[in-house]
């Protein structure tokens, strides 16, 4: 679906005056291959270089990307983290640039923190709720 910015229009009121309609489009990717993606991506914040985006209780996604800017000899970077939650049914995006960040320079390091700070807010303020995962004790003992 094309991003959009506005779907109403309300008065001082909150009557809404105006509602805008968009097309959906057609399809990218498959489900199944969007349903894939979504759980390598979900692997980078639970088990990877994302970690730093990690949150108890929700599935986040995300990817880490740190670019050296040119000439290469400047050492000058950009560090970045795109994360999405939840994973499995995205409700919101967000992406983080940190350009020339001093001293650590990964966006795994330093833009993926700034992911979890952000969705630690909004995710309950959308009535995302975490899902309490019980711990269960193996057969064995």
């Amino acid at each position: 679906m094309t991003p959009h910015l506005g779907v109403a229009v309300q008065n001082s009121e909150g009557d809404v005056t105006e509602t805008f309609t968009y097309d959906a489009g057609k399809t990218i990717i498959s489900e199944e291959t969007s349903a894939t993606l979504r759980y390598i991506l979900e692997q980078v914040v639970s088990e990877g270089t994302g970690k730093n985006a990690y949150l108890e209780g929700y599935s986040i996604g995300g990817k880490t990307a740190t670019s050296e800017k040119l000439p290469r000899s400047s050492n000058l970077y950009i560090a970045s983290f795109l994360g999405f939650a939840p994973a499995d049914d995205p409700q919101v995006i967000a992406l983080i640039t940190i350009d020339e960040p001093e001293g650590i320079y990964y966006g795994g390091t330093i833009a993926a923190p700034v992911i979890a700070d952000i969705f630690e807010n909004i995710l309950p303020y959308l009535g995302i709720e975490a899902e309490l995962v019980e711990e269960t004790e193996s057969a064995e003992e």
